[in-house]
C-alpha cells in the first residue's frame, strides 16, 4: 500500500478530487458535509489500474484547522498539491506548501482542479514554477475536474508514476505509529488509526504506549482485517488494555525499547529564520503537537524544551510553527539526550559542535566519543548506528579506542593506590571504576590487561609484594613455621613482630600466609602437611589424637580441624570423631 496526503487552500476541491479518484466520501463528520469543507482528517482509498493500492489522507485547507492538516501530512511520504483553476495560488496554498517544504517532502504531484470553470493553463504554469523552488522541485502537473471527471484517468496514471518513485520503506524497522484518531467500536473496544511509515505490526504484538504496554488484538488496512501490515500503510489497530479516554491525537505506539522519550532536544534549522525566533514555538512531528521553549545556540542550532516528552530519534524532521506570525520552519533532530549547558559560553560552543557534526556512522562515532560509554540499547534508541570500531562489553557500548586508552592509564592508577596504601594488593574494582569514570564494574574487567590481574575484587600487579618491614616480619614467621609447621605465633608474638590485622591480611592476600582463624596463621601448604600426619592415625581419630599428631596446642588444633572440615579434607562423625575423606 502507498499513502499520499492532499494539500491546498480551502474550497479548492481536494475532497471532491479524492471522491472522484476513489469513489469514497473522505469527509467523516456531518458538520463537514453540511459546511462543505474538511475540518478534521478524512481518509479514502482506491486501487489504481496497475493494481497498486493507494490511501489518501484528505487534510483540511482552512487556516483555522492547520493543526489538523499537520497531523495528516506529518507521517506521509508524498503529497498531492491541489490548486483551483478559478482561484489560483492563494495564501493558504502557500502556507500548506511551506509546511511540505519545511518537512522536506520530496515527492509530490500537482493537480489543477475545477478545469471546467476556468482556463487551467496559467495556474498550472504558475504553481509549477512556485513549487520548483521548494524541497519538491520539479513537480509533474495534471489538469482535472472532480465534477465532470475529466483528467481523472490522467491523475491516476500520474499517481502511478509518482508512487513508483518513492523510496522503499523499511518493513523491519521499529514501529512508531502516531495516532491520529481513537474511537470505540461496540464489541471490539478501542481502535486507533495512523500512518505506518516504517516497520510491521501484527495481531498479538505488544507495543509501548507511554510507560506501559498495550496489546494489538487486531489489524485492519483499507477497511479489511489483515494478519499484519507493513509500511507504508494506513492502519487501524484494535487495542487491548487501554480505554479511548486515555488516548489522544499525537500519542505514539512504539516498539518497546526502540525509542527514547525526551523533553529536551537539540536541533538545527533547515533554513535561516526571518528575524529573531520567538521564545516559544509549537513543535509538530507525526500527528503530535507540543509547545516548546526555544534557546538559540548560535547559527542554526536551537535547543527545545518540550512541554511534554516525545519519542524522538536522531535524524527526525520536526516542524516548528509560530502561530502568531503564521510561519513555519523545518528542523532536524541532532541530539535527543543533549549535554547540560552550565559554563559560560557553553551554548555557543554547543552550537558550533552541532554545525560541524557529521551524520551517519561518522556522526555516531563522534557522539559516542563525546559520551565515552553508553548502553547499547540506549544508543540505538537515540537513532544511531553502531560505529565501526566500537567495543561491546555486556550491555555497554564504548567509543572506539577508549578501552585501550583506559587500559594504558590503569597501571598508574594501581601504582598510585599502592603508594598510598602499601598493604593493599591494589585498588578495589569500585575505586578503579571511579578513577576511570566508568559507569559499571563490568567495564573495569575489560581494561585489565597483563601484567595486571583481577584478584579478590582488586586490580593488582602479580609481583606487588609487601612493604620491606612487613616482608621481613613475615619471613621470620615463615622460618619458624618451616621448623614447626603447626607452631602458629600467638597475638603477642605477632604484635611484637609488627604484624597487626592489616599486615596479616596483606600477607594472606599475597599468598605468604594462610589464615586459619582469628589469631591463627600458618604457612602455605599446611593443608597437605596436616593431612599427611592424620593419614598415619587409625580411623576414626579424635581431636586429641590429631593434636598429638600435629604436635600443637588446642588453640591451634581446634580451628585447624574445623578449617579442614570446611575444606572437605576431614569428615566429622556423629560421635565427634573424624576421618579423612
Amino acid at each position: 500500500m502507498d499513502v499520499i496526503a492532499t494539500a491546498g487552500h480551502v474550497d479548492h476541491g481536494k475532497s471532491t478530487l479524492v471522491r472522484a479518484l476513489t469513489g469514497m466520501e473522505p469527509d467523516r463528520w456531518e458538520e463537514e458535509r453540511r459546511r462543505g469543507l474538511t475540518i478534521d482528517l478524512g481518509f479514502a482509498w482506491t486501487t489504481l489500474p496497475s493494481g497498486r493500492r493507494v490511501a489518501v489522507v484528505d487534510v483540511p485547507g482552512h487556516e483555522r484547522f492547520v493543526g489538523n492538516m499537520l497531523a495528516g501530512v506529518g507521517p506521509v511520504p508524498a503529497a498531492l498539491v491541489v490548486v483551483a483553476a478559478d482561484d489560483g495560488w492563494s495564501a493558504q496554498t502557500a502556507e500548506h506548501v511551506a509546511v511540505l517544504d519545511a518537512l522536506g517532502v520530496r515527492h509530490a504531484l500537482l493537480a489543477v482542479t475545477k478545469a471546467d470553470l476556468a482556463d487551467p493553463a496559467p495556474v498550472l504554469a504558475d504553481a509549477t514554477e512556485r513549487l520548483a523552488g521548494t524541497s519538491m522541485g520539479a513537480v509533474p502537473g495534471v489538469v482535472v475536474s472532480g465534477v465532470t471527471g475529466a483528467g481523472v484517468p490522467e491523475l491516476a496514471a500520474a499517481l502511478e508514476a509518482l508512487l513508483a518513485g518513492l523510496p522503499a520503506p523499511d518493513a523491519a524497522a521499529p514501529v512508531r505509529l502516531w495516532i491520529d484518531r481513537a474511537f470505540p467500536i461496540s464489541g471490539a473496544g478501542t481502535v486507533v488509526t495512523g500512518t505506518l511509515g516504517a516497520g510491521t505490526v501484527a495481531a498479538g504484538d505488544r507495543l509501548a504506549l507511554g510507560a506501559r504496554e498495550v496489546g494489538v488484538r487486531g489489524v485492519h488496512a483499507l477497511g479489511e482485517p489483515v494478519p499484519r501490515a507493513a509500511a507504508t500503510a494506513r492502519v487501524a489497530l484494535n487495542l487491548r488494555g487501554v480505554a479511548v479516554e486515555e488516548l489522544s491525537r499525537g500519542d505514539a505506539l512504539l516498539t518497546p525499547g526502540a525509542f527514547r522519550s525526551t523533553g529536551l532536544v537539540d536541533v538545527t534549522l533547515t533554513g535561516a529564520p526571518e528575524g529573531r525566533l520567538p521564545a516559544e514555538l509549537v513543535v509538530h512531528v507525526g500527528s503530535a503537537a507540543v509547545a516548546a521553549r526555544v534557546r538559540p545556540l548560535g547559527g542554526t542550532a536551537v535547543r527545545l524544551q518540550l512541554s511534554a516528552p516525545l519519542p524522538l530519534r536522531i535524524g527526525d524532521r520536526l516542524l516548528l510553527r509560530d502561530p502568531g506570525a503564521r510561519r513555519v520552519l523545518g528542523a532536524d533532530v541532532r541530539d535527543v539526550a543533549p549535554p547540560e549547558l552550565r559554563r559560560r559560553g557553553a551554548a555557543r560552543q554547543r552550537g558550533a559542535e552541532l554545525a560541524t557534526a557529521p551524520a551517519g556512522s561518522a556522526g555516531a562515532a563522534a557522539d559516542l566519543a563525546r559520551r565515552r560509554v553508553v548502553r547499547a540499547a540506549d544508543f540505538a534508541a537515540m537513532g544511531w548506528p553502531v560505529p565501526p570500531g566500537a567495543d561491546r562489553v555486556g550491555p555497554w557500548l564504548a567509543a572506539p579506542g577508549l578501552l585501550d586508552e583506559l587500559a594504558a592509564a590503569l597501571p598508574s592508577v594501581v601504582a598510585a593506590h599502592r603508594s598510598a596504601r602499601p598493604l593493599e594488593a591494589g585498588p578495589p574494582v569500585a575505586v578503579v571504576r571511579r578513577e576511570l569514570d566508568l559507569p559499571d564494574d563490568e567495564l573495569v574487567r575489560a581494561v585489565v590487561r597483563p601484567p595486571l590481574v583481577l584478584r579478590e575484587g582488586r586490580v593488582a600487579a602479580p609481583a606487588a609484594g609487601l612493604p620491606p618491614a612487613v616482608q621481613r616480619a613475615v619471613d621470620a614467621i615463615r622460618a619458624r613455621l618451616a621448623d614447626d609447621p603447626f607452631a602458629a605465633p600467638d597475638a603477642e608474638q605477632l604484635a611484637s613482630a609488627g604484624l597487626g590485622p592489616r599486615e596479616l591480611a596483606a600477607a594472606v592476600r599475597d599468598g605468604q600466609l594462610v589464615r586459619i582463624a582469628d589469631g591463627v596463621h600458618l604457612a602455605p601448604g599446611i593443608e597437605r602437611v596436616a593431612r599427611d600426619r592424620l593419614a598415619r592415625l587409625p580411623a576414626p581419630f579424635s581431636l586429641g589424637q590429631a593434636r598429638t599428631a600435629w604436635g600443637t596446642s588446642r588453640r591451634v588444633a581446634v580451628p585447624l580441624m574445623e578449617w579442614l572440615d570446611g575444606r572437605g579434607v576431614t569428615e566429622r562423625l556423629p560421635d565427634a570423631t573424624r576421618r579423612l575423606r
